[in-house]
């Protein structure tokens, strides 16, 4: 089993160094002023980072469900909540390389990481997704179901706190694998204190969105309440002893944070 526990964690240590190189030399090509106006966010149009978009070219590998939902959702109001499909992948490989079995989504919208997730999973997995509204969520279900991995995916349509909450008061807590944070900022916090109690030791908590499009760079007094409680969550994760941790320059920023 040591021997197992070495090689996925070398799997892990690989894919989170070269994301780190990518956004490191992306960074320093683009200077830190488009930083704060332009994420790494590939675009699928050619107008994003140049490096960027030929690491896309070069290493994403999108399964045709994957690939409809996603031109699906590029027509959908408000499509630029869709997560970047490198970044799910990366996260898919991550949650392969750790042999998870069950996962929690936070933040569904048209459901394009819980696919990508679902795929990762093995044929008994599960994978808890956590929305407000459904709306969104019916309009992926349909793609789950061609990919054939609908029956690993549990929707929760309430509130994320009140699932976590029923999760850990039905015993469940320290039985989880993965969870995704990519929902409402404000709650952040709150979610990632659930999820540590859900997860298990070496498990993954990943936090989309912690850059905020640059806004965490900005003066303090032109922060909002989302941009504030980003800041504050970024800082305590950094302190945390209670995980080991990466603040990937990938996307719109992403943290990955171990359970010790």
């Amino acid at each position: 089993m040591d021997g197992v526990l070495n090689v996925r964690s070398l799997a892990v240590a690989g894919v989170v160094t070269g994301a780190a190189v990518l956004g490191y030399l992306a960074g320093r090509r683009t200077g830190r002023t488009q930083l704060l106006s332009q994420s790494f966010k590939s675009d699928f149009g050619g107008k994003g980072n140049p490096l960027v978009q030929y690491a896309v070219d070069h290493s994403l590998r999108e399964h045709p469900s994957l690939k409809n939902l996603r031109l699906m959702t590029l027509k959908v109001p408000r499509h630029a909540m869709l997560a970047a499909p490198e970044e799910c992948q990366l996260l898919a490989n991550i949650a392969r390389a750790i042999g998870a079995r069950k996962a929690i989504e936070i933040g569904v919208f048209t459901g394009y990481n819980c696919l990508a997730m679902a795929l990762a999973l093995p044929q008994d997995g599960k994978l808890i997704a956590c929305d407000i509204d459904d709306t969104n969520v019916n309009l992926g279900r349909p793609f789950w179901k061609e990919a054939g991995v609908d029956h690993k995916i549990d929707v929760r349509i309430q509130p994320a706190d009140k699932t976590l909450d029923d999760l850990i008061d039905a015993g469940e807590a320290g039985t989880y694998d993965f969870v995704f944070i990519d929902a409402d900022k404000a709650s952040y916090d709150s979610y990632y204190e659930k999820s540590l109690v859900l997860l298990r030791p070496g498990g993954l908590v990943a936090i989309d969105n912690v850059f905020l499009g640059g806004k965490v760079l900005k003066a303090e007094d032109t922060w909002n309440a989302a941009t504030a409680a980003m800041v504050r969550l970024n800082k305590k994760i950094h302190k945390d002893p209670r995980v080991n941790i990466s603040m990937l320059t990938m996307a719109d920023g992403v943290t990955l944070a171990f359970k010790c």
